[in-house]
């Protein structure tokens, strides 16, 4: 694996897909699960992706079981449960593992790309969001305790670099 858009992923409803498909847009990856005292920062990626949808912005949800146990259900159930409960119409992926040997190549790369406070490399909870750029590169990490209406102001600053990169001449 060389590169972001080299990584197989499958969607929430079993089709298979790769990263590629995100290929020059700016994204939010994130792992989530319906059972954590974080599940309610769904509203918040709801509202970034759909304010910024239309500039190019992505959000990308991972459900994982391997914290707390905090997503039980299968793929449908979790489905049903971010739409029914928070309106989620971002891309959701099916359900993954993300430590250790069970882990996602996805969020393996994503995490030696950029570590975590004290420079840990591991993802320690539910709601860990990468935030990278049109080019495939990790610009930031954020932890379970940032809320999407603190990541922002990053958001917003990447999207207009993104933009201006992408009508620069090369």
């Amino acid at each position: 694996m060389s590169g972001l858009y080299d990584i197989a992923v499958t969607r929430i409803d079993d089709t298979a897909t790769s990263m590629s498909e995100y290929r020059g847009k700016t994204l939010i990856v994130v792992n989530v699960a319906s059972e954590c005292g974080y599940t309610p920062q769904y509203d918040g990626l709801e509202s970034l992706y759909r304010e910024f949808k239309d500039q190019g912005l992505v959000v990308l949800g991972f459900p994982c079981d391997e914290f707390g146990g905090q997503e039980p259900s299968g793929n449908e159930q979790i489905l049903d449960f971010c739409t029914a409960t928070f309106g989620v119409t971002f891309p959701m992926f099916a359900k993954i593992g993300i430590k250790g040997a069970n882990g996602h190549p996805l969020f393996k790369w994503l995490a030696s790309q950029k570590a975590g406070i004290l420079g840990i490399g591991a993802i320690k909870w539910n709601f860990t969001k990468f935030l990278v750029d049109g080019g495939g590169n990790v610009v930031k990490r954020y932890g379970s305790v940032n809320t999407p209406a603190q990541i922002r102001k990053d958001v917003v600053k990447l999207l207009v670099n993104d933009e201006t990169a992408a009508h620069t001449p090369r």
